[in-house]
């Protein structure tokens, strides 16, 4: 059965999300704790909960190593509510 893509809508963005918060998304959707992403990265337990929570900045340099770790882009990390429409 083919699916008509003219019936569809682009889904919007109804929530920011916070780089921290990603971060928190995609070491839950990878069965991660904290202790195991601090293990993987050497980033402290205790720095990795402080970006969760958004207390601490990610940075570059963190996010670099985040992203190797988690298998994404360090921007997908960093700018999460990026959307190329917008600045197109």
């Amino acid at each position: 059965m083919a699916i008509n893509k003219k019936g569809f809508v682009r889904a919007r963005v109804n929530r920011t999300i916070t780089p921290g918060e990603m971060l928190r998304t995609l070491r839950e959707l990878q069965e991660l704790t904290q202790k195991d992403l601090s293990d993987a990265t050497g980033i402290s337990q205790s720095n990795i909960s402080a970006m969760e929570n958004n207390v601490s900045q990610i940075g570059r340099d963190r996010a670099l190593i985040l992203g190797n770790v988690l298998k994404v882009h360090p921007a997908v990390i960093l700018f999460p509510d990026f959307d190329i429409a917008q600045v197109a």
